[in-house]
This record gives structure tokens, C-alpha cells and sequence, in this order.
């Protein structure tokens, strides 16, 4: 996990730093501070999959209820995982490989759900759900940062992708020819940290410490290849989250570490536009996400005085303003979970798209922003107008292509 300089907001005016001379800026509180009665939670709210470093497993919470207390109250707790004792895994060297679990995400396949998961010493996998069963797994560099797994992404032909951090690269494994031991093509990206896949553009946007990059998937299924389409720069530094503004298929949530932005991919831009952002846009933001049902976005922020610097034990909810509590939790990543909450991505004319991939080769679904099964996307409607060169400078890109 990176630390940074900048800290999360406490107070709502500047205090004089007497001892140093020096200010410390500030803002309002946070939804974090703001809690709410269960019987206040709008309803069709959605159960919250998040990774807890302190237990080292991944949660499936009740979203009905705000204070998560697991060991007064297991049925708080739909489901769990962890590789540790579990001899699916035991090649991976989960004792040393699963230390800090910093992802989770739910994606579905071919009717099959699935969570994707990966922890910063090298575990990697996609692990079935309900069952634990194993998809595919992979440890890099385990017991070590060397590699840093911080993301990962599952796309339409079967084949999963991992961002890693200190490693300074995507990884494309061609996890369709089976659970281990597959090829896998590397992409370099210093400082990756996320990884969404867009099924209407049918690139994988990958997330690095100061840009924002797709990639074109290449080769076949079994043999994949990865090469850059186009770059933006982040307008500030230190990329963290990356995924799928799941109410609008034209924008992307971006964190980094001073604020939230959403990347529209039509124009390019990064904007702070959207509803609620004077809450949601704040400093080391480590997972934010919004419901398409309900339309609430939830969000992480490290707090002061637990076991490690990056953890949290609050879960912000935001449109409306409340939040969640994990009981002596270590909680990294928290996202919505929505294996069926569709919206197909569009066709160039607007029109809703059909399920199946036509003209792609090994892939037989989409994955939507949400992790639902859909339609395959079109190719040649990315929206981009700036991309980056070798040397850094930004040029034109036409709108409507990919460049």
C-alpha cells in the first residue's frame, strides 16, 4: 500500500500550527461521520463486498444493516472467503501470498458468478461464488511486494488481467486454457493500480500512478497480446481506483490521491460534475463505486489509529449521506455488489445492444460495468481527444475513434 502526504479531512476550519508556523488545510466532514438509521437505508439497497486486511478475508456484508459486527453477530456476514488451509489454492503459497487482500470485485460469466480478488505479497484469482471454487489463480512474486497485485479485471473470452503496483505492470494471463499455469502477456505501467474492462469500446482501461490508459486486447484467447490505443495524463498525481460509473457507460470513476474524478470518455475530460461530489471528491480515496439502482455511491478512506495506515473501518455512503461500521475491522476496498444490475452498453446509434460479441474471436459475452453479462460493445466509438506521446506531449485525437 503507498502512503502520501495528504490527509483526510477532519475539521471545517484552518488551525494554526503553533509549534511550526505552518497551516493545516481542512474541510467539512465526510459522509463518513454522518450515520444513519437502518430503517433509513433506501431500499433495494445492495449487500457490500470489501477486502478486510484485519481478518485477511474477503466479506460479503449486509447492506440493511450499518454496524457490521461479525463476531456478536455472524449473519451479518452473507459470505466469505480466504484462500488460507484451502488446498484449491495451496499452490499459490497462500500463507505468505495472501497478506494483504486488496481487492474484490464480482463479475459474472456464462450464467457464473464470480469474485475477483488479489492481495499485495502476489495473491491473484478468481474465485467462484458461492462455492470458493477456483476459476483461475496465480501468485507473483509471492511473499513479497515485488509485483504489489493491487487490481483485477476478468474480459469477455475468459482471460483475467492483474494490475501491479510496485511491479510496475499489467499482466493479460490466458486464463480460458485453464486455472494455472497459463502464458500471459505484459503490459509496463508504472505504478498500475486499476483495471476496468468496457465493453463498448472493447479496451481494458488500466490505471497508473500519473495517467489513464486503454489497451487493445490482441492475439488470440490463448495466446493474448496487449498494446496501448491512446493515454491521458491524470490532472493529479498518485492513480488509485479505476472503474465503471454504472449509471452513465460514458464515464469512468478515477481516484487519485488528492481527489475523485469522473473520466468522460466522450470529450476526454476529467470532471468533478457529478451529483454529491463535494462529498465524495477528497483525498486518498481507495475504492469509490455508485449503485445503478439506486443511484447511492459508496466509498473508502483510511482513518487514524489502526493497525495499518491505509485501513479504514468506515464505509461512506453518499446520495444520501450515511455510513457503514466494521466491528475491529482492517477494511481496504468496498464495493456495491451488483452481479444483475445491467445497463447494455450502446451501439453508435444509440440503440441498446444485443447480447453475444460478434466479430470477436473466443469471446462469447461481454462483461459489463457492473460485472453482468451483456452485449459485446462496438468498436470505434471511443471518444478521446487527447492522447499522449512517447515523449510525454499531449496531441489531438480524433473524437469517435480510437486512435
Amino acid at each position: 500500500m503507498r502512503s502520501t502526504a495528504v490527509r483526510t479531512p477532519r475539521k471545517s476550519v484552518l488551525i494554526a500550527a503553533v509549534a511550526c508556523g505552518l497551516l493545516l488545510a481542512a474541510t467539512v466532514p465526510t459522509s463518513a461521520n454522518v450515520p444513519v438509521p437502518a430503517s433509513e437505508i433506501p431500499a433495494g439497497t445492495p449487500d457490500v463486498l470489501l477486502t478486510d486486511q484485519a481478518s485477511k478475508r474477503v466479506l460479503l456484508l449486509d447492506g440493511g444493516r450499518r454496524a457490521w459486527e461479525p463476531g456478536a453477530d455472524p449473519a451479518v456476514v452473507r459470505w466469505a472467503f480466504s484462500p488460507v488451509g484451502d488446498a484449491r489454492y495451496a499452490d499459490l503459497e497462500p500463507d505468505a501470498s495472501w497478506v494483504h487482500p486488496s481487492e474484490a470485485k464480482v463479475r459474472t460469466r456464462r450464467g457464473r458468478t464470480y469474485v475477483l480478488t488479489v492481495a499485495s505479497f502476489g495473491f491473484a484469482a478468481v474465485v467462484e461464488y458461492p462455492s470458493g471454487r477456483r476459476y483461475w489463480g496465480d501468485a507473483l512474486s509471492p511473499g513479497t511486494i515485488r509485483d504489489n497485485p493491487h487490481s483485477i479485471e476478468l474480459l469477455p473470452d475468459g482471460n483475467v488481467a492483474v494490475a501491479g503496483s510496485t511491479g510496475g505492470l499489467v499482466r493479460l494471463y490466458a486464463a480460458s486454457r485453464g486455472p494455472a499455469d497459463v502464458p500471459y502477456a505484459t503490459y509496463p505501467l508504472k505504478d498500475a493500480h486499476g483495471l476496468q474492462w468496457d465493453a463498448g469500446q472493447r479496451v481494458l482501461w488500466a490505471l497508473g500512478g500519473d495517467r489513464l490508459v486503454a489497451l487493445r486486447v490482441g492475439g488470440t484467447a490463448a495466446r493474448p497480446a496487449l498494446d496501448e490505443a491512446f493515454a491521458v495524463r491524470l490532472p493529479t498525481p498518485h492513480g488509485h481506483d479505476l472503474g465503471q460509473v454504472a449509471g452513465d457507460p460514458d464515464r469512468l470513476w478515477v481516484s487519485s490521491g488528492s481527489a475523485v474524478y469522473q473520466y468522460v470518455k466522450s470529450t476526454g475530460a476529467f470532471v468533478r460534475d457529478y451529483p454529491g461530489a463535494a462529498g465524495i471528491s477528497r483525498a486518498r480515496v481507495k475504492a469509490v463505486g455508485d449503485d445503478p439502482a439506486t443511484g447511492q455511491v459508496i466509498s473508502t478512506v483510511p482513518e487514524p489509529g489502526l493497525g495499518e495506515t491505509w485501513w479504514t473501518r468506515t464505509v461512506a455512503v453518499h446520495l444520501p449521506d450515511g455510513r457503514y461500521r466494521l466491528a475491529d475491522g482492517g477494511v481496504y476496498k468496498a464495493r456495491w455488489w451488483t452481479p444483475s444490475r445491467v445497463r447494455p452498453p450502446l451501439h453508435a446509434d444509440g440503440t441498446a445492444g444485443a447480447d453475444g460479441v460478434a466479430g470477436t474471436a473466443g469471446a462469447d459475452r461481454a462483461v459489463q460495468a457492473d460485472g453482468a453479462a451483456c452485449a459485446g460493445g462496438v468498436a470505434g466509438t471511443a471518444g478521446v481527444d487527447r492522447a499522449v506521446q512517447a515523449d510525454g506531449a499531449g496531441r489531438a485525437a480524433a473524437p469517435g475513434a480510437v486512435p
